[in-house]
C-alpha cells in the first residue's frame, strides 16, 4: 500500500468525552466509597494519565483500581459514545484511495467491539491496543502499526488529540497531526509540534497523507501545470 493514515481513537474518531469523564468519576467513586461527579474532576482529567488523576483525588494504588474497575465503569458510561460526524466517511475515502489505515489506542482490545462500530473497525488495516505496546507517548505502538502494514514512517501521518500523541509520532518519525475537536486544545497540540491541527472531523480523508514528507517530496517533484 502507498502511504498510511494512523489514528488515535478517543477524541479523534470517537466522541467519548462525556463517557471518559463519567468513567473516571465512577472508578474514583468505587475506590473512595463516596460519590465523585465529573464536575469534581480536575481540568486536566482528559489529558493527564488516568492514574495521576485518580491519585490526585486520593485513590490509593490507582493502577490496581483501574485494573478492577475501569472496564465495568466504561461499559456503563459508554453507551452514548459515537463516531464523530465525517469520521466513517473519511476512513472509507482513505481506503478507496488505496492507502492503509490504522488505530493506535490506549484502549484494550476487548473494549473495541463495544466502543468502535463494526463499520469503522473493518476499515482499519491494523489495530494496536494498550496490551500490544508501551503506551504513548512511547513511539512503540506507532512503530508496531507501521511494521505490520509495511509502511515507512516517512509515508505516514498520525492524527492524535493529546500532547502524548504528538510526541509519540515525533519519536516514531511519523508526521504528527492534531485533532482540534479532541481532548487537548489546538494551542497545546501546536505547541507540542503538530504539523497541522484540523478544526473539524469532516476533514478526515486521503488528503491527510499529503502532510507526510514522502508525499510532499513527490508533489514538489511533479511538473507544474501551465
Amino acid at each position: 500500500m502507498t502511504g498510511a493514515v494512523l489514528f488515535d481513537l478517543d477524541g479523534v474518531l470517537l466522541d467519548s468525552r462525556k463517557a471518559m469523564l463519567a468513567t473516571l468519576a465512577g472508578v474514583a467513586t468505587a475506590a473512595l466509597g463516596r460519590r465523585i461527579m465529573p464536575a469534581d474532576l480536575p481540568p486536566e482529567a482528559l489529558t493527564a494519565p488516568r492514574v495521576e488523576v485518580l491519585t490526585g483525588l486520593g485513590v490509593v494504588d490507582a493502577d490496581a483500581v483501574c485494573e478492577r474497575w475501569w472496564s465495568p465503569s466504561l461499559a456503563a458510561a459508554g453507551a452514548g459514545v459515537r463516531l464523530f460526524p465525517g469520521a466513517l466517511e473519511g476512513l472509507r475515502a482513505i481506503k478507496d484511495a488505496g492507502m492503509a489505515t490504522g488505530l493506535v489506542t490506549l484502549q484494550t482490545r476487548d473494549r473495541l467491539p463495544w466502543l468502535l462500530p463494526e463499520a469503522a473497525f473493518v476499515l482499519l488495516d491494523v489495530t494496536v491496543c494498550r496490551e500490544d505496546a508501551e503506551p504513548k507517548p512511547s513511539p512503540n505502538g506507532l512503530r508496531l502499526a507501521l511494521d505490520r502494514i509495511g509502511t515507512d514512517p516517512q509515508e505516514a501521518v498520525f492524527l492524535g488529540d493529546t500532547v502524548g500523541d504528538i510526541r509519540a509520532a515525533q519519536a516514531a518519525d511519523v508526521t504528527p497531526l492534531g485533532s482540534g475537536w479532541g481532548y487537548a486544545t489546538p494551542a497545546a497540540l501546536t505547541a507540542a509540534g503538530a504539523v497541522a491541527v484540523l478544526d473539524r472531523p469532516t476533514l478526515i480523508g486521503p488528503d491527510l497523507a499529503d502532510y507526510a514528507p514522502h508525499s510532499m517530496a513527490a508533489h514538489s517533484a511533479m511538473p507544474h501545470a501551465r
